[in-house]
């Protein structure tokens, strides 16, 4: 299963079986992992540990993702891991998102983890599957890209962003009001960069060329711009 395809069956997992992965499975999540790519300008730099390096989480393994403090390296760490996040759930793997588990040992630039592991837990069947919000309420066009987008998890299921459609160009801008009261800090940067990342594959699916990706604004009123 591709990618884009594993985007209308992908499942935030939560449940893993207890069997432990060998070491050919994990240098090959390794090997993935270093190849993964990145927004341009950005090197965020990546970790695979076991479930004895976390406080908190429910994986037997877990990426942690390091970064500094910009908000365009907060975006990038949400795109780079959901391309990481699809991969391993074409694997047959279960991967989810966790913002509340932390590596026990501390490091200031370090950001999220996306826990991941074996699981019999089944993908999903259907769009009709996941809870999200209407095409309208994300996207001012209701076509392929942004039904892939729509699908793109996000912390709570907030989905605080949205697509503008225009010649040659995809929009993918932060939608924050009022999100504070449920989500401190910055973690909507992450899921910008998740979406992005929907939206880059759904295009190439439909035969399009991503030709540019560039962060714009700061604070909420950040946006990216894919060109094709």
């Amino acid at each position: 299963m591709s990618l884009y395809e594993t985007i209308f069956t992908r499942r935030s997992m939560r449940q893993y079986d207890e069997t432990p992965l060998d070491a050919a499975a994990l240098s090959e999540v390794q090997n993935y992992l270093d190849g993964a790519k990145q927004l341009p300008g950005q090197s965020a730099r990546f970790e695979i540990v076991g479930k004895d390096k976390l406080k908190g989480g429910s994986a037997p393994y877990a990426i942690l993702a390091y970064t500094d403090d910009s908000e365009e390296a907060w975006v990038n760490i949400g795109y780079t891991l959901q391309g990481v996040d699809l991969w391993l759930q074409s694997r047959g793997y279960g991967s989810v998102w966790s913002g509340m588990a932390a590596p026990l040992e501390k490091d200031p630039e370090y950001r999220i983890l996306l826990g991941f592991g074996p699981t019999s837990v089944p993908l999903r069947t259907s769009e009709n599957d996941f809870k999200r919000k209407t095409i309208t309420e994300v996207s001012n066009e209701d076509n392929a890209v942004a039904r892939a987008a729509r699908l793109a998890p996000s912390a709570v299921n907030l989905q605080p962003w949205f697509l503008t459609f225009r010649d040659g160009k995809v929009e993918v801008r932060a939608n924050v009001r009022g999100i504070g009261r449920v989500l401190p800090g910055r973690l909507w940067l992450f899921d910008i960069g998740i979406v992005l990342k929907h939206v880059e594959l759904a295009l190439m699916h439909e035969g399009k060329t991503v030709t540019g990706l560039s962060i714009k604004g700061t604070g909420k009123n950040v946006a990216v711009a894919v060109s094709y």
